[in-house]
């Protein structure tokens, strides 16, 4: 199993992906797309999707997890412009038939650390731990994906994955 995890934003999203194999995951690839905050909505938007679609390409993922929207924004409107990023992400992702899921960051925290209400650096210690990693990928944005990416993977297999047993 190859999964695509995205942490979505119209400045930068992060990116990851790992391979599951067994009780054997492996870091694929990671980075990040940042459209340029200067242009046009729908420039943004074209940028984001194509430099998903590149990712895509490249890892050729069997499974794509989105984090969801938050549902407590203050502001409505970044609300409604995290969910154009979401769009032309999950559009990526149908135009290569691959499916998409998504989870919450709660999840994903519980998933890894135990706790909903974890840190972001305790949730970083446990991507660089199961990745085997020398140190926490940069920005946050890459390792908000592949904690997504490895939450996901513990969420689909039905005993859950030894790498993520506690």
């Amino acid at each position: 199993m190859r999964i695509l995890g995205i942490d979505p934003a119209l400045r930068v999203t992060g990116y990851g992906a790992i391979a599951v194999n067994g009780e054997s995951v492996t870091l694929i690839e990671a980075g990040t797309i940042a459209p340029r905050v200067q242009d046009a909505l729908e420039i943004r938007l074209a940028r984001l999707h194509d430099g998903i679609a590149g990712a895509i390409r490249q890892t050729a993922p069997t499974h794509i997890v989105i984090e969801e929207l938050y549902t407590t924004y203050r502001n409505p409107s970044t609300a409604i412009l995290m969910g154009h990023a979401r769009g032309v992400l999950c559009l990526a992702g149908a135009q290569a038939g691959i499916p998409v899921a998504t989870l919450g960051h709660s999840y994903v925290k519980r998933a890894l650390v135990g706790s909903g209400s974890a840190r972001k650096e305790q949730v970083n210690a446990m991507v660089v731990q199961l990745l085997h990693l020398r140190r926490a990928p940069e920005p946050n944005d890459v390792s908000d994906a592949l904690a997504l990416a490895l939450a996901f993977a513990r969420r689909s297999t039905r005993r859950g994955l030894p790498f993520l047993e506690r």
